[in-house]
């Protein structure tokens, strides 16, 4: 899973395609876990534990795009796979709580899919891929950074345009991830929201180029690359401020972002000495990241718990999409490509 500290909103192509686009984010270690294993039954099966549902279908049935499996579904007609299989979907963190697991499922499956079909892809193709099947095949309302973050992982600074995605690790050093990773602080609200009706309003509205949203997106599009530059002189203190001003402009771009919970959340963080956070992802719910000197820690700690949120410990993860097991070491002579 990923969380965008700076950009994000930037990432979708109604802003980027005009302006460009950036988002600095970083992997942590909470995980979205597929299992594939081959089968002589002449369909695929694919059985979800987040969303509690299980589909069956026959090499020669006609896809259904529909339900809360259809990216699944998707990726595994896009390999032309006419053999069987059965797909385990898990995640650590529920679905639709605003760390990228969309796409997370989507980077799984196909890294997942590509080594089952000795088909070998770099992490930008397995990114570009799931951006082309979330975006252009299913019409997702959704941005690109999460592919890329999840697809390469660790820290990158990511940047959009029409001519395409660039990704550019970023070098820190130890003392500075160490101090990052002992300021940021995360608050499950206890709510998971539909980010897609979130993200429609903020693509209707820079499709528009209504003033109030490109003028917000282009606050948080330049607080991305003064982060980069405050990380790159070992600046953490400044991401505290970054996530104040980013998250007053983002809380302007779509009806829904926001709500008086939320707002009594986040104001008493501050109170109780959060230098600044926001909701991850497009908003609504989820979790709140939040910037936090150690010393004010366990004050913030009590302040949200006794409002009812749950504090989850994470640390920074390197690794990106990667094969944990692989027992495939037959031929996968069952693997037919249409």
């Amino acid at each position: 899973m990923r969380l965008s500290l700076a950009g994000g909103g930037t990432d979708l192509e109604a802003y980027y395609a005009r302006y460009g686009g950036a988002v600095l984010s970083t992997t942590i270690d909470k995980y979205f876990y597929v299992i594939v294993s081959s089968s002589d039954a002449p369909h695929i099966q694919v059985s979800s534990s987040d969303y509690h549902t299980f589909f069956r279908q026959g090499f020669d049935d006609e896809p259904i795009w529909d339900g809360d499996l259809r990216l699944p579904r998707a990726i595994i007609d896009h390999f032309g796979v006419h053999s069987g299989i059965n797909v385990f979907l898990a995640s650590q963190v529920p679905p639709g709580t605003g760390l990228g697991s969309s796409s997370t499922v989507a980077v799984a499956l196909i890294k997942a899919m590509a080594q089952l079909c000795r088909q070998p892809m770099s992490p930008g193709s397995i990114a570009d891929l799931a951006c082309h099947i979330e975006i252009d095949r299913l019409g997702m309302p959704i941005g690109r950074q999460d592919q890329y973050a999840a697809a390469f992982g660790g820290f990158n600074f990511i940047e959009f345009s029409a001519d395409g995605v660039a990704v550019t690790p970023l070098d820190l050093q130890d003392d500075v991830v160490v101090a990052l990773e002992q300021r940021l602080m995360l608050f499950f609200t206890g709510r998971s929201r539909d980010s897609a009706r979130i993200l429609r309003e903020q693509k209707r509205n820079s499709e528009r180029n209504r003033a109030v949203a490109i003028e917000n997106l282009h606050v948080i599009h330049e607080t991305a690359f003064e982060l980069r530059h405050a990380f790159a002189r070992g600046d953490v203190s400044a991401l505290g401020e970054c996530l104040h001003r980013t998250w007053q402009a983002k809380r302007r771009l779509a009806s829904g972002i926001s709500d008086p919970w939320i707002d009594q959340w986040y104001e008493a963080a501050r109170d109780a000495g959060a230098a600044g956070g926001k909701i991850t992802g497009a908003g609504g719910g989820g979790f709140l990241l939040l910037y936090c000197e150690p010393e004010c820690q366990a004050a913030v700690t009590t302040t949200l718990e006794g409002l009812g949120l749950t504090a989850m410990d994470f640390r920074f993860e390197t690794g990106g999409a990667m094969v944990i097991v692989n027992t495939m070491y037959a031929p996968t002579r069952a693997v037919q490509h249409a």
